[in-house]
């Protein structure tokens, strides 16, 4: 209950937080978007909504904006690099194995070639959707797309992600119908970013032919 009292009020808490521990706030903000984005086991931190709450927060006064979107965006351009080079590093070694039912040669085949052809968008359009935005960097690196065409998308859509949602928490996070329903406001934030995944997997599941 701790966890989910944490995402539905966010704004309290992380009001408190910059409160009390003043510069520090930048560092733990920068912390959890490098998490979310450059640890494959944690897909589940709270990213959108808390781009978007912490612009609110900055509103306040209590951050300074630039340095929350600084900090929050090189977190993201770091966490992606930092994604990307374990998959480059560890991609091979997965699939070595040709007798594997989980890592088979062809399916990094597979993701050599979708990534050849349609890596720069799947990057940067990955920014918006939570768990593939966790696991894009790490599927690119595999996939071995190369590394300064994955950092300029990786750029473009942070740039996009964490500028907007930062950008719109500082405008309308303050207007008074959006203070007072902030919690379905997050609930909401959150199930939209998920629709995309819902129904990307929901068409792989009733899909006749095999992609």
């Amino acid at each position: 209950m701790t966890i989910v009292d944490i995402f539905l009020h966010l704004d309290t808490h992380l009001t408190e937080w910059a409160t009390q521990y003043g510069t520090l706030i930048y560092f733990l903000l920068f912390a959890v978007i490098f998490c979310e984005t450059g640890l494959v086991v944690m897909p589940f931190l709270p990213g959108d909504s808390l781009l978007f709450v912490a612009g609110l927060v900055a509103a306040l006064g209590k951050m300074d904006p630039f340095i929350v979107a600084g900090a929050m965006g090189a977190a993201a351009v770091l966490g992606d690099s930092t994604n990307y080079l374990i998959g480059r590093t560890l991609g091979e070694k997965l699939f070595s194995n040709p007798n594997s039912k989980i890592f088979r040669r062809d399916y990094l085949e597979r993701t050599h070639a979708f990534y050849e052809k349609h890596g720069g968008k799947t990057v940067t359009l990955a920014r918006f959707l939570p768990i593939v935005r966790t696991f894009a960097p790490f599927v690119a690196g595999v996939g071995e797309m190369p590394y300064l065409r994955f950092l300029a998308f990786s750029v473009f859509g942070t740039i996009l992600w964490v500028g907007g949602l930062v950008t719109l928490g500082y405008y309308f996070g303050n207007v008074e119908f959006i203070r007072k329903n902030l919690s379905v406001l997050i609930i909401a934030i959150i199930g939209v970013s998920f629709i995309p995944v819902i129904g990307a997997a929901l068409k792989e599941r009733f899909r006749k032919q095999p992609a």
